[in-house]
C-alpha cells in the first residue's frame, strides 16, 4: 500500500507526539468485524511502513478513530457510514434534532407525507 504524503504528515506528528518508533490501533474492522491490529512503525533506514490495514481519523488524529483489514482496505479504501445523520425539524416554531423529540413527536413526524409542488 502506497503512503500518501499527507499520511506521512500526520505519523510524523505522531511519532513525535509520543516519542516512539512504533504505532498501533486495534479494533474491529469497520466494514467486516473482524479484530483487527494496524501498526505504523518506522525502520532504522527511515522508511515508513504499515501493516495489517489503515486507520481513519474523521474528526482529527486526537479523537475517534475506525480501523480497516487489509482485505476491505484493498476492495474500498473510503470510509462510509461511520457518523449518524442528524436530522432536524421545526417542532413548536423553532427548528430541533428529531432524535431529541419525544416519542409522540417522533411518531408525528414519521407519519408526516412530503408533497412535491411543481
Amino acid at each position: 500500500m502506497e503512503i500518501t504524503e499527507k499520511t506521512k504528515q500526520i505519523l510524523q506528528k505522531l511519532f513525535i507526539r509520543e516519542w516512539t518508533k512504533e504505532l498501533g490501533w486495534k479494533g474491529d474492522c469497520h466494514d467486516c468485524g473482524v479484530d483487527t491490529e494496524v501498526i505504523a512503525k518506522v525502520e532504522d533506514d527511515g522508511k515508513l511502513t504499515i501493516s495489517g490495514g489503515a486507520v481513519a481519523f474523521p474528526d482529527g488524529i486526537d479523537g475517534e478513530y475506525f480501523v480497516k483489514c487489509e482485505n476491505c482496505f484493498e476492495k474500498d479504501d473510503t470510509l462510509r457510514n461511520f457518523r449518524e445523520t442528524e436530522v432536524f425539524s421545526r417542532v413548536v416554531g423553532y427548528l430541533r434534532p428529531v432524535k431529541q423529540w419525544n416519542k409522540g413527536k417522533r411518531a408525528e413526524f414519521e407519519s408526516r407525507t412530503n408533497f412535491k409542488v411543481d
